[in-house]
């Protein structure tokens, strides 16, 4: 809902000033690709562009020149550490490799927005920290917010709050300093 990929059933949903529940599908669409970013679990990374290309898009979309699109996404790509690869297709880099593309995707747009689905549940421990640094660093921006969906503990220690979620509701909503009491007394 705050994507405005979803409507709500009732009540109403606001944004960085944006009343979402009040606009058209089209101004939605507008707002999601200027205010939005997301990382998805299973990358969604396009097979017939290059890394550079997928991660071009947003910028493309937005109506951003071709020639500026790929000079700030090669720039993005050094952010993670794979300007090398800006022009492999994704079926050739490793898993991690593909979820720093998407990252890289996600931020070249510079959305105040990041939400991310499960971004490190396909990751080795080390290339996972390095995702989650980069996340972090994103999320110290103070005109960022990132939301991360996710079961990996790995990532707690990364968060500023964490809400526990069941069957669609928030049960609990805690600092990271107060774990404990969020996981009901499990570490």
């Amino acid at each position: 809902m705050l994507c405005g990929t979803l409507n709500a059933d009732s009540g109403e949903v606001t944004l960085f000033g944006h009343h979402l529940h009040q606009l058209s599908p089209s101004r939605i669409t507008q707002f999601r690709a200027r205010h939005v970013g997301f990382i998805f679990q299973q990358f969604n990374l396009l097979p017939t562009l290059t890394v550079v290309e997928n991660v071009a898009v947003p910028l493309r979309i937005q109506g951003v020149s071709s020639g500026k699109a790929m000079t700030r996404s090669v720039e993005m790509l050094s952010r993670v550490g794979l300007h090398e690869k800006a022009n492999e297709r994704p079926s050739r880099l490793s898993g991690g490799q593909q979820q720093r593309v998407a990252i890289a995707r996600a931020l070249v747009h510079e959305p105040s927005l990041l939400v991310c689905d499960e971004p490190t549940s396909a990751l080795d421990s080390e290339t996972g920290r390095q995702v989650m640094e980069i996340l972090r660093a994103t999320a110290s921006d103070a005109h960022r917010l990132v939301i991360i969906v996710t079961h990996d503990p790995r990532t707690y220690k990364y968060a500023d709050r964490i809400a526990h979620m069941e069957d669609g509701r928030i049960l609990r909503v805690a600092p990271y300093s107060n774990i404990e009491t969020l996981q009901g007394g499990d570490s």
